[in-house]
């Protein structure tokens, strides 16, 4: 299993100078085998126009798995190059609330957009998806719900016989109650996609300093994650989704103050 990290920003891109390092794209992982192109994706941020690279030419064969429908991992969709292709065959997956390809057309219609999702080239199909245990693109995935604001999200577990990780990039533990330190539960539904994970892809976007005042955006903070990492036994942790305002020098020091948690 290879994963490449296409996009990491919460909420907006960000762009100059001072992003550029951990890059200023929206959310957007695109997983493939070995050397081999990329036949699963998760989130279509902004970042998710860099699969096309991963994809040398070659039109896109695969799923499209989104995590939940806010702008910051769908509006990356219709630049999606790959998949907007005459060739490319297009499973595009979310959680479940009314029938997808109009969920869609929401977004993706005038005046808002020029074109809808009808017309994008290339085979789409469009699925709504539920908690549980799915085979997609030959990988074991998980499903499972968790809490974050405005319409429904999921987390996923993804696994093969080479490994596994979790992806949960909004994530709002907080909406349960504080929890045994302060920073959120962790509560049943989080603890089946991370337990014993080679890699947890977590939402990260504030400190826990910041959650006093911000908590109600519905995000995880950075020692939520690693917590929670610590608690269910994870390999490794990722933090993603990080605050859109957050520059390359703040994110390394971040990682300084909590290296070898």
């Amino acid at each position: 299993m290879r994963l490449s990290i296409c996009g990491v920003r919460g909420s907006t891109p960000a762009t100059g100078p001072r992003f550029v390092r951990y890059g200023g794209n929206t959310s957007c992982i695109a997983v493939g085998r070995g050397s081999g192109a990329p036949s699963l994706i998760l989130d279509s941020g902004t970042g998710i126009r860099r699969v096309a690279d991963l994809m040398q030419g070659a039109p896109f064969k695969g799923s499209l798995l989104l995590t939940h429908l806010h702008w910051d991992h769908t509006q990356g969709l219709p630049f999606f190059a790959a998949g907007d292709d005459d060739g490319s065959d297009v499973k595009l997956l979310m959680p479940g609330q009314g029938e997808p390809a109009a969920v869609f057309e929401r977004m993706m219609s005038p005046p808002f957009f020029p074109i809808g999702p009808d017309k994008l080239r290339g085979t789409w199909k469009w699925q709504g998806l539920e908690p549980g245990e799915h085979d997609i693109e030959g990988f074991s995935v998980r499903a499972e719900e968790v809490p974050h604001k405005g319409g429904r999200c999921f987390g996923y577990r993804v696994s093969d016989a080479s490994g596994s990780f979790a992806y949960v990039s909004d994530h709002n533990p907080m909406a349960l109650g504080k929890g045994p330190d302060g920073l959120g539960e962790y509560h049943a539904a989080i603890t089946r996609l991370a337990s014993r994970v080679d890699l947890l892809i977590h939402d990260a976007q504030f400190t826990a300093a910041e959650m006093a005042s911000r908590a109600w955006l519905g995000h995880a903070s950075v020692e939520y994650a690693i917590a929670l990492a610590e608690r269910v036994d994870a390999r490794r942790v990722l933090l993603f989704h990080h605050d859109p305002g957050r520059t390359d020098d703040e994110l390394d020091d971040l990682v300084r103050r909590h290296q070898g948690e």
